[in-house]
């Protein structure tokens, strides 16, 4: 990997003084890559997951990495390149099976102070899915984030709502249609097309416009 991030520097900063390199393997949980410079030595750190990856996806991984560091601009191919291989099915599938043996999910509880998740799951099940959804791990987040204010773990099967919605003016169709949008990920997962991933295909989105509150519910998201 030196020879190859060496040259790939070199591509980048044809005049520049080469850093030093120190690049290593680590046993992350997702395929995460980072790169730091300190003391002008370049530290990369990659998943173990893409140590088998072909030397051409690993010249992607540099280049990608190097342009960013050095705010240059991506290669079109590298970016394509290296897609196409972590959406690839045995690289997707051995990503799910590190998520899962080796991250950690918070579970708070699925009764809050004023909205029980589970009660509005069943709910929703019987209205929209005809009982058919397997319940998931319900949890509310540990924090009343705004950012993140609901998403399905496909990894470890739990659906996490933010906590930022379980207060007594918080509209039942916000927590609806958050929950819901949620359970279409469970009945339309997530399929790679072309090297893409596609996360909400035509499918789940004409799904997802089937609920009656959905104008109400998003305006009041905005808000949050």
């Amino acid at each position: 990997m030196i020879a190859i991030f060496e040259r790939e520097y070199r591509e980048l900063r044809p005049r520049a003084p080469m850093p030093g390199l120190d690049i290593r393997f680590r046993r992350f949980t997702s395929l995460n890559t980072t790169i730091r410079l300190r003391e002008g030595v370049l530290h990369v750190r990659l998943s173990d997951l893409l140590e088998a990856a072909p030397e051409s996806v690993h010249h992607a991984i540099a280049h990608i990495l190097l342009a960013k560091l050095y705010k240059k601009p991506i290669v079109a191919s590298a970016s394509d390149r290296y897609r196409r291989y972590v959406s690839s099915e045995a690289v997707a599938r051995g990503a799910e099976h590190i998520r899962q043996t080796r991250g950690r999910k918070r579970i708070s509880t699925p009764v809050g102070r004023i909205y029980d998740l589970d009660e509005v799951f069943e709910s929703l099940n019987r209205r929209f899915f005809h009982g058919l959804l397997g319940r998931p791990t319900l949890t509310w987040s540990a924090h009343a984030a705004r950012r993140m204010l609901g998403h399905y773990d496909a990894a470890h099967n739990t659906i996490v709502v933010s906590r930022i919605f379980d207060r007594p003016d918080t509209p039942r169709c916000a927590i609806e249609y958050l929950l819901y949008h949620e359970m279409l990920h469970l009945k339309h997962p997530v399929r790679v097309k072309a090297g893409r991933r596609c996360v909400h295909s035509r499918e789940f989105q004409a799904e997802e416009r089937l609920f009656p509150e959905l104008v109400e519910a998003k305006e009041y998201l905005k808000r949050i």
